[in-house]
């Protein structure tokens, strides 16, 4: 069956995105609609969880999302973040989006590679730091096992929830293949679409646990990334496309 409309489940990208350049070379119709979005916790929620921002002398960022919703909720709480405050952040990148909320120069902000257990080396050089984790309500096993591995004081707190979103107004059987990223993702559509039966709709899917989501909930994966031969979703995408599409 040739594909000629696929729905990917993430927010719409900006005009210079590998979907469009795809779309056009291809001449298939790709729409974006994001399956999962956030909705942060009140700071009762907050208290309920006996965590005291007062407490801690350093925090671990993992995404901006965090930051976000901590400062968020400092602010909520009349909690004035301390300058002397240590910040260890996974990238440059969400490093650099504390600028959002603090006066970056002269605070104490490090930061890893790309991966979580990057920060290693990071938790080794501050030890005796009481760390806050400002968390979604789903943590990777990997973060936690880092951190238990690096022998610190930390305390997660979940600050904000992945939730499904509604997608009542979208005729999920307009599209030939359906795009995932995340196993909340898969939940989304099981939740959304009760009566979706797969038959001929193709399932991309990212990652190994999106994957594993994807064959528990009775789906079967025709396009998978990343691999070898396709590091990327798009490129994953287009391989298939080109040997259906002939």
């Amino acid at each position: 069956m040739k594909i000629k409309a696929i729905l990917v489940s993430q927010p719409a990208p900006n005009e210079s995105s590998p979907y469009l350049e795809m779309a056009k070379k291809e001449k298939i119709k790709i729409d974006f609609r994001p399956f999962i979005h956030v909705e942060g916790v009140d700071a009762k929620e907050l208290r309920a969880q006996k965590i005291d921002l007062s407490q801690f002398t350093g925090i671990i960022f993992t995404s901006k999302n965090a930051i976000d919703h901590y400062f968020r909720l400092a602010e909520e709480m009349r909690f004035a973040v301390p300058d002397t405050m240590r910040y260890i952040c996974q990238s440059e990148a969400i490093a650099n989006y504390l600028q959002k909320h603090i006066v970056y120069r002269k605070r104490k902000i490090s930061f890893g590679e790309r991966t979580f257990s990057d920060l290693l080396p990071l938790f080794k050089k501050f030890p005796t730091e009481k760390y806050l984790l400002p968390a979604s309500d789903i943590l990777s096993a990997d973060i936690q096992k880092t951190l238990d591995s690096a022998n610190i004081d930390w305390t997660r707190a979940t600050m904000y929830k992945t939730v499904c979103s509604d997608l009542s107004d979208i005729s999920i059987t307009d599209y030939d293949m359906l795009v995932f990223f995340s196993p909340q993702g898969i939940k989304s559509l099981g939740m959304n679409f009760k009566d979706f039966k797969q038959e001929d709709t193709k399932i991309a899917v990212f990652g190994t646990t999106t994957e594993q989501a994807a064959k528990e909930a009775g789906l079967r994966v025709d396009v998978m990334a990343p691999t070898k031969e396709s590091p990327s979703m798009t490129m994953a995408i287009e391989k298939y496309i080109r040997s259906v599409n002939k």
